[in-house]
């Protein structure tokens, strides 16, 4: 199973090693000034201020422009970056089929990093086909929102600190708007499905949406740092940043985007979710997702945990895909 998963997660040739950079350009439109001297001084102190009080970090004023064309839902993300491909969302559209359906339910859909356009949409027809409507999100710098200059979305998570926190927080509130869209459409039960990457943003956008009933979470883990720092699939961000800065470091300029230091406020509204982690896992180690898997218990949320004896990569492969897809949508059926 190791051997497989490296085999996988290695196929990929066209990862660059980038250098570290503070990014300080990208705080200019945050929500919270900071006073501090240097920058990671201010970076800290941001990161303590948007725990703190995270539901304005993550407030957005709600599109006006949403429009679907061709089973494509596009609408101008409330994030302004200096790249226009990505200011424009993407959401393609999978209504429910007539047979299963009972009500008005929806769930927003969170690929994985660096998923391709095409990845995830048989999961989308599944759910769609018993019953539910999918909106598969591409994520900030994802798809068509990548800017020309890539052929990976490096600029969702990088050696840039204040770049992945900035794509993170566009990544949230986008989500955020997609249910603005659900909602304008006569959907009244809405849930969640992320995976890896999608998984934390998601946990993120739920902690601070109660309009979310339902999640799913594939892949979870605590601290967004240690995942970047210990992950195989981040290994190249590593080794961009190690010679500029301790892991101890990171973590407190990555704290707001960690869904450990958000559970309170998760627990603290009535959802249902789904926490599934993989033993073989080298991108999120298997001793983060039980960490944080022990702290939602502690929580007290209601939700439900699978293991599978797969790694991070093998998830998507068969038979565990197939798994994987039962176990989704059945959660889904049950609990929507």
């Amino acid at each position: 199973m190791d051997a497989w998963e490296y085999a996988l997660a290695t196929r990929s040739t066209d990862r660059v090693v980038r250098p570290f950079d503070w990014g300080p350009e990208w705080m200019q439109n945050w929500p919270f000034k900071t006073s501090a001297a240097d920058i990671e001084s201010r970076l800290r102190e941001f990161n303590q201020i948007a725990i703190e009080r995270s539901p304005e970090f993550f407030a957005y004023a709600p599109p006006r422009d949403f429009r679907l064309e061709a089973g494509t839902l596009r609408f101008t993300s409330p994030v302004d970056t200096p790249y226009a491909e990505n200011n424009t969302v993407e959401a393609r559209f999978f209504p429910a089929k007539p047979r299963w359906k009972r009500g008005n339910k929806a769930v927003v859909l969170l690929p994985h990093w660096n998923s391709s356009p095409g990845q995830h949409v048989a999961l989308c027809e599944a759910i769609a086909e018993f019953g539910i409507s999918v909106l598969r999100l591409s994520l900030p710098y994802h798809d068509n929102r990548m800017p020309g200059e890539l052929t990976r979305a490096d600029y969702a998570v990088s050696a840039n600190v204040a770049r992945t926190i900035d794509a993170t927080r566009q990544s949230v509130i986008d989500v955020r708007s997609c249910y603005d869209w659900l909602q304008q459409q006569g959907y009244e039960d809405l849930g969640l499905v992320g995976t890896s990457l999608g998984s934390c943003y998601g946990f993120l956008t739920s902690a601070h949406d109660d309009r979310i009933k339902v999640n799913v979470f594939n892949h979870c883990s605590t601290h967004f740092a240690d995942v970047v720092w210990t992950g195989l699939s981040t290994k190249h961000i590593r080794q961009g940043i190690e010679d500029q800065i301790t892991l101890e470091r990171l973590r407190a300029v990555w704290d707001c985007l960690s869904p450990v230091h958000h559970i309170d406020r998760f627990a603290a509204m009535n959802k249902r979710s789904f926490f599934l982690y993989a033993t073989y896992d080298t991108t999120f180690p298997p001793q983060f997702s039980r960490d944080i898997v022990g702290r939602i218990g502690k929580s007290g949320a209601d939700h439900k945990v699978v293991v599978m004896p797969c790694g991070h990569y093998t998830l998507g492969e068969s038979p565990f895909k197939f798994v994987l897809g039962y176990q989704v949508i059945s959660f889904l059926k049950r609990n929507l």
